[in-house]
């Protein structure tokens, strides 16, 4: 297998990946960028070392960023090298594992997304299972047990060398504010295998499932078990605490975890409210939960922040870069009224933006005469005592910064972009495609 991984089409294929996916340099600062040339000079001598076992990763930086609950996610990431390495090992160990992996595992799958899995949970709860067993695991990738991994790893990957590897990416120390931590347990986020790993964890959680016959849906470490009764769902929700707890020694956050109707529960983002039309009781069409609307929120607030030295060319293009990430995720959910609300409220942020940018009396007073406003009233407007905010909002702004000329400039509605990529009524957004055996 290891001639495989270091065969020069895997090696250039991962190569190319590794350069696609960009990300920081690792605890040697070597960038991305640099890493075609260096594996170029040095590819040679790191296969000799990998294929007489004696490879050495080296450390993992850990980084920490912000979660939206105001805590810290630690983020492990390897150098570009050991990135390189890890790709090219995980294109070749794929294959394996991909073929067993249960229908409804959805994370970080070829041809699998997380629509399909939102889908999938509504056509549940459409379907009558309208008690949900929703189970969060408490940091996962950093409670993975080495061993349990490395003892399912070994049932498909036979290579000495190539679980020597492994092992030494999961044992590897992290760097944390300049000090070196040993690891016994836990897969870094942000390392090429660590989305692999987690599904070879899982897949154990999934033949359970399976085998019991429950309706079940997993992406990641997110995964939700449905069901018609309370009854039903605190017995699955026994069992799987106890099968996560001594089976592959995983923790629950009880705090998270719950059984919830459709209302009160959320997938990957969305959430859950009751259909009214004639017809469709019982049934439930799919929204954005409140944190997402936060977070978009928050993200259009900075970019179109006034004391924020930008053009407003540049905020155009931050927010055209938002806008569309956003809403083709969420292209799925009906969302049409709270667009309309936002939109109002962001372009008053931007003709606040424009009018701040005038700064001094006389070139507001010229730009207002410039966009067709009386020199009188011109003349009043430029100099007001009203504050920014207010003026963006009155009738003097609204009437000569009007959404036409805004769109002249490259401004597109958050509405009017939604509605050119949400699928049309009850058209399915994905098929899954047909697996075969050979």
């Amino acid at each position: 297998m290891i001639e495989k991984v270091l065969k020069p089409k895997n090696m250039q294929h991962a190569l190319r990946q590794v350069v696609q996916n960009k990300g920081s340099a690792g605890v040697d600062g070597m960038a991305v960028e640099e890493l075609p040339h260096f594996w170029k000079i040095n590819r040679n001598s790191i296969a000799i070392s990998i294929v007489n076992e004696k490879y050495v990763p080296q450390p993992i930086l850990g980084v920490e960023i912000p979660k939206a609950n105001g805590k810290k996610r630690l983020l492990g990431i390897p150098t570009v090298t050991d990135r390189l390495l890890q790709q090219a090992v995980s294109q070749v160990i794929t294959p394996l594992f991909e073929v067993e992996f249960k229908e409804y595992s959805y994370g970080f799958r070829p041809s699998r997304n997380a629509h399909q899995a939102v889908q999938q949970a509504q056509k549940n709860i459409n379907e009558g299972f309208h008690f949900i067993v929703d189970i969060d695991l408490q940091n996962f990738f950093d409670e993975v047990d080495h061993a349990i991994l490395l003892q399912l790893l070994y049932r498909k990957v036979k290579c000495p060398t190539v679980l020597r590897l492994i092992r030494k990416w999961l044992k590897a120390p992290i760097l944390i504010n300049g000090r070196l931590v040993k690891r016994k347990k836990g897969v870094p986020q942000g390392s090429p295998l660590s989305p692999l790993l987690s599904n070879i964890m899982l897949h154990e959680l999934d033949k359970d499932l399976e085998k019991k016959g429950h309706r079940y849906i997993r992406y990641a470490d997110d995964f939700s078990v449905y069901t018609k009764s309370k009854e039903a769902a605190r017995e699955i929700g026994n069992s799987l605490y106890l099968f996560l707890k001594n089976r592959l020694k995983l923790p629950i956050n009880r705090e998270k975890s719950g059984i919830r109707r459709p209302v009160h529960f959320q997938i990957l983002g969305y959430g859950f409210v009751p259909t009214y039309e004639k017809g469709a009781k019982g049934k439930y069409q799919l929204v954005v939960s409140e944190k997402s609307w936060k977070a978009l929120r928050q993200n259009l607030k900075s970019i179109t922040r006034k004391t924020i030295p930008a053009s407003f060319s540049e905020r155009i293009h931050k927010l055209k870069e938002v806008q569309r990430g956003w809403l083709t995720y969420f292209r799925m959910a009906s969302i049409s009224g709270k667009l309309k609300v936002l939109d109002s409220w962001l372009r008053s942020r931007l003709r606040y933006c424009i009018w701040h940018d005038w700064k001094k009396l006389e070139r507001k007073r010229k730009n207002l005469i410039r966009l067709g406003i009386p020199l009188w009233q011109a003349y009043a407007w430029s100099r007001t005592r009203m504050g920014g905010w207010a003026v963006a909002q009155s009738p003097i702004l609204r009437s000569t910064i009007t959404l036409v000329r805004l769109a002249k400039k490259g401004y597109e509605s958050l509405l009017s972009y939604y509605q050119s990529v949400s699928p049309k009524l009850n058209e399915p957004l994905y098929t899954r495609p047909v697996r075969t055996v050979v």
